[in-house]
């Protein structure tokens, strides 16, 4: 394969004055990561900073009705509240290692910004965040948390005002500030070293869950599946379990609203090949190569690309894709909460909702996990606004 690429996608396709910044990352990655020194302290952190290792939840409730049982990997357990701190914490390391004073990054439903400020304010950095205008209205929990930890939120009114505007800006920030700031990527996209970095530093999920469900069941699991926005947390569970090729990979999609032809984001199962944010991979766009305006209910998930790794799993077949609308995920939301005392995060719940859709799909008395990526007390304004869950 070649350097920086999945297949065909992935690359650095960014203006000259990244790559300087790019280079210094990549030779981060190469010789410090893989240090004894380093990986202590990034397992020390994992242990008693986030709370690692997270459980593996079976659903005693939902699995009697579905025939199989289902098990959650408990990411929203985490620091924080979401898988977003194994990433960061590990950039975040990395950045001092280097000899960085701030981080800066983008978010979309707000954890990754929310762990970002976390990990500045745990290892004394400053911090900047840049976040869509739209998002930060519909995530105004998280942003109160990014301000509360000593962070400065960004409010981004360019484009559709959204995740994709936020890293358009913060990588405008980076070419100015590359020598004090290090960018905290949020997601496993981007151009070339960030897909592989943040598969590295999330792939302690799928090693944790491959672990687990052998402790608890003697066998692999028949499928593992994630919620697909930019696709960090869906790669790092994946990532442990894409050797086994027995194992079925599921990766789920926002469909949004659901009528032919509507406002989504899911470029796997719609999008064609295209160039965005540095990096060669599936889009939403038009005959042209402009990029289309994407949508989900889940602000995480509203994001018109993905990850490259993602596009090559899916090119080649190892994964499979799939899509959910915003309807299908609030009854899912609904339904985890009620039957199992969990509140899942929106985004997590597309992943909930393919499993309870496409239940006949799945043998009988198999065994399935879900990573559950966040918790879901950061939606209930929007769930509130979409449904009558509080009757």
């Amino acid at each position: 394969m070649t350097r920086g690429y999945f297949g065909k996608f992935g690359g650095q396709f960014v203006a000259e004055l990244l790559i300087p910044p790019l280079k210094e990352l990549e030779h981060a990655l190469e010789h410090i990561v893989p240090s004894e020194a380093f990986q202590k302290e990034f397992s020390d952190y994992l242990k008693n900073y986030v709370g690692r290792e997270s459980p593996l939840t079976h659903c005693p409730t939902i699995s009697k009705d579905l025939g199989f049982n289902l098990y959650l990997k408990r990411e929203d357990l985490n620091h924080t509240g979401s898988h977003k701190i194994n990433n960061v914490l590990g950039q975040a390391l990395l950045a001092k290692h280097m000899g960085k004073k701030a981080l800066l990054t983008e978010t979309g439903a707000g954890m990754n910004g929310v762990a970002t400020a976390t990990a500045a304010r745990a290892l004394g950095m400053d911090c900047i965040v840049f976040m869509g205008a739209v998002d930060v209205e519909r995530q105004f929990h998280n942003v109160r948390r990014m301000q509360l930890l000593g962070a400065k939120v960004v409010p981004v009114e360019a484009g559709s005002k959204t995740l994709k505007d936020a890293i358009n800006e913060a990588l405008r920030f980076w070419i100015k500030e590359q020598e004090t700031y290090h960018y905290c990527f949020g997601t496993a996209a981007g151009p070339h070293p960030f897909p592989t970095l943040v598969r590295e530093f999330q792939s302690v999920v799928g090693k944790e869950a491959r672990k687990q469900i052998l402790e608890r069941t003697g066998k692999l699991p028949h499928s593992v599946i994630a919620c697909v926005g930019g696709g960090s947390n869906a790669i790092g569970i994946f990532s442990g379990f894409v050797d086994d090729t027995d194992v079925q990979l599921i990766g789920v999609e926002a469909a949004g609203t659901g009528e032919e032809g509507c406002t989504n984001s899911a470029p796997l199962c719609l999008g064609t090949d295209g160039i965005l944010h540095g990096q060669r991979t599936k889009l939403l766009q038009d005959d042209d190569g402009q990029i289309l305006p994407s949508h989900s209910i889940a602000g995480g998930l509203d994001y018109p690309g993905v990850g490259p790794e993602h596009a090559h799993l899916h090119d080649c077949g190892r994964a499979v894709y799939a899509k959910v609308c915003d309807h299908e995920a609030l009854n899912a939301f609904k339904t985890l909460t009620r039957a199992e005392g969990i509140i899942p995060a929106l985004e997590s719940s597309h992943a909930v909702a393919y499993v309870l859709e496409n239940k006949e799909k799945f043998p009988k008395g198999c065994n399935v996990i879900v990573n559950l990526s966040g918790r879901g007390d950061k939606d209930m304004d929007i769930v509130e606004q979409c449904t009558e869950l509080f009757d």
